[in-house]
């Protein structure tokens, strides 16, 4: 994570970061562009006929030049060019060497990688982490609705549909923040259903991956090591493990968003709030104050208790 910028994450078409997004990004300002100048060509015209003076009318000239013709020519180049450009885009292929398994549930994300010293599969949440450099295959399914994974900066949009599994290329030029949304409405809390992909050098990506194929850590420190303990006997008692995994405390579930690692993750609740202790805590408490409908339910715990927890996951990295 070290070389990975924190700059506020990029969501736009029009700042390409791979190159099927600026493959994307050219046929936009093709199109853009081409219809302006298509109007403003209609607009003088226009004003040409309004200020002369009624002069005969060649209806076949204007039928067969400019509503055929024209036309016909114009669209022709231009399926033709996008044929050749799309042929340049990335293939949408499983055999490329770094794959990722990505499931849209409401509203949250489940992201699952292969071991690369042949382990169960590394699962998390609600972030996506890559390689720079090279493309990556993200197989694609949903668990209950029809969504859509979308981050305009690395590529085109693809849905996800229950019982399928669909598939989209992406590519990061260099390491960065880039952010991602559902684009398929599905449900209130659509708006609130973000992602992060995040890139690294592939060494960093490698270091990164192997932290995360680690069970959660022990507290650092013996000054913190109570505090921590009684929110590890809290994320058991108060049966925060019937929905949620911490690999080495509790595996019994995948209901909710694995939290082994939840404390090293840019953001909670899919890209709603920023990660650290007072957020965790508010979270947990109340959860649909921030994100109605959503499925966990509040807790129901003392002030040091919630504390205790908040810092327990706060430090799962």
């Amino acid at each position: 994570m070290s070389a990975v910028s924190l700059q506020p994450p990029l969501q736009s078409v029009l700042h390409p970061a791979g190159p099927d997004a600026a493959i994307i990004s050219q046929f936009a300002w093709v199109l853009f562009g081409g219809g302006a100048l298509v109007f403003a060509l209609v607009m003088v015209l226009t004003a040409l006929g309004l200020g002369r003076r009624a002069r005969t009318v060649r209806p076949m000239f204007w039928i067969a030049g400019a509503g055929v013709a024209f036309p016909v020519t114009v669209l022709t180049v231009l399926l033709a060019w996008s044929t050749w450009r799309s042929g340049q885009m990335a293939a949408q292929t499983s055999q490329h060497a770094t794959r990722v398994a990505v499931s849209a549930n409401m509203w949250w994300w489940e992201v699952r990688y292969p071991d690369p010293a042949g382990g169960p599969d590394i699962v998390s949440a609600n972030e996506i982490h890559i390689p720079t450099g090279r493309p990556v295959y993200l197989g694609l399914t949903a668990s209950d609705v029809i969504h859509s994974l979308w981050v305009p900066a690395l590529g085109g949009k693809m849905d996800m549909v229950p019982g399928r599994v669909t598939g989209l290329t992406l590519q990061a030029d260099k390491p960065g923040v880039y952010r991602g949304q559902c684009a398929e409405y599905c449900g209130e809390q659509h708006a609130r259903m973000a992602l992060h992909v995040v890139a690294h050098t592939p060494a960093d990506y490698a270091a990164w991956l192997a932290r995360q194929a680690r069970p959660a850590a022990a507290p650092a420190d013996a000054a913190s090591e109570k505090i921590l303990a009684r929110g590890r006997h809290a994320f058991i008692d108060q049966r925060c493990a019937a929905c949620h995994t911490i690999r080495g405390v509790s595996e019994v579930t995948r209901l909710g968003p694995d939290l082994t690692h939840v404390g090293a993750r840019l953001h909670i609740a899919a890209g709603t709030l920023r990660t650290h202790r007072g957020t965790l805590a508010g979270w947990i408490a109340d959860p649909h104050s921030i994100k109605p409908g959503a499925r966990m339910p509040p807790a129901s715990m003392d002030g040091d208790t919630l504390n205790a927890l908040a810092a327990y996951l706060e430090q799962l990295k």
